[in-house]
């Protein structure tokens, strides 16, 4: 199972936010999880185009150390906190065994992920 975050602003122009002026620069966040190939990215992918066409501002973090693919622009990415093939290497692990180690490692570092995303939502 895999991680995806998609985070966005409210635009303040919307009929929500035309009754509800309090919230209009709240940021929000979509957790998207699922095994591998059930269309996490595919997911992200278009949800950064549509909000992106809205011209909402929109942010995804990969949380996925295994994903190296992806047609979107992550702007935070575990990939650049632990490199997958490196701790395969160095620990001497499997593909699985890679991303449980990944995972702790990012569990361990989790202020990395905490600041990055107060940067985002800012």
């Amino acid at each position: 199972m895999c991680l995806k975050i998609i985070k966005a602003k409210s635009h303040p122009s919307s009929s929500f936010h035309a009754h509800h002026n309090s919230s209009a620069n709240m940021p929000f966040a979509q957790l998207i999880i699922g095994p591998p190939g059930s269309g996490k990215s595919t997911y992200c992918d278009g949800m950064q185009q549509m909000l992106t066409a809205l011209e909402r501002k929109v942010s995804v973090v990969n949380l996925d150390p295994a994903n190296d693919h992806t047609s979107y622009p992550a702007a935070l990415d575990v990939r650049d906190l632990i490199p997958l093939d490196e701790v395969m290497e160095a620990e001497e692990l499997g593909p699985n065994g890679g991303v449980l180690y990944a995972l702790e490692e990012l569990e361990h570092n989790f202020e990395w992920l905490e600041n990055g995303l107060k940067e985002l939502g800012g």
